[in-house]
């Protein structure tokens, strides 16, 4: 019998199973396509897991969702999207930078992950109707990338947190990557 899923969906299911594989009983959370938003929720009287939403069966948004839950610390874990604000596309220049200055973790990680799995990271303003905002100080989406590539050279310094080493460590080995969290592999006019 053939299989009807595309090469997308097959590797978004693979995500699924690797991320609840390694973290459904450790972390009591699991990964669950079909958002028509990506979401974070928490468990509840009704669910005794943890769930990380993500859109639809975008690959990029469920590393992009994982990034952020391996960012987020035990108490940021107990509340609906991990407590932040959010504000939708449409953000004026200021608002533009404050969701800049807070992505820049996430969307690193989020480029390691995707180097994990072999795919191609896109940085997202995640603004198409908004204000691009005044240059400098990540307002701009030049010094939006610069940020996150500096960041993603910090961790490879420095050390990725403990639950996104372990993923891109499963990740890596199922995607059959060759050691990659060097320098030379994350360039900055790749992004």
């Amino acid at each position: 019998m053939q299989c009807d899923l595309s090469a997308d969906e097959l590797c978004v299911n693979d995500l699924i199973r690797l991320f609840n594989v390694q973290f459904c009983c450790s972390e009591q959370t699991i990964l669950v396509s079909g958002g028509k938003e990506p979401i974070y929720l928490p468990r509840d009287n009704e669910n005794t897991r943890h769930r990380i939403i993500f859109r639809e069966d975008y690959f990029s948004s469920a590393l992009h969702e994982i990034s952020h839950w391996c960012i987020a610390g035990f108490q940021r874990r107990q509340q609906v999207d991990f407590g932040y604000w959010y504000v939708p596309d449409g953000r004026n220049a200021v608002q533009q930078k404050c969701f800049a200055k807070v992505e820049v973790k996430p969307q690193a990680l989020e480029w390691i992950l995707s180097q994990a799995a072999g795919k191609r990271f896109f940085v997202s303003s995640d603004n198409l109707s908004g204000e691009l905002g005044e240059l400098g100080e990540l307002g701009d989406l030049c010094s939006f990338k610069d940020a996150i590539y500096e960041q993603v050279q910090r961790y490879l310094h420095e050390g990725l947190p403990e639950r996104a080493s372990i993923l891109t460590d499963v990740m890596a080995r199922y995607y059959q990557r060759s050691p990659f969290l060097f320098p030379k592999f994350f360039q900055r006019e790749a992004i």
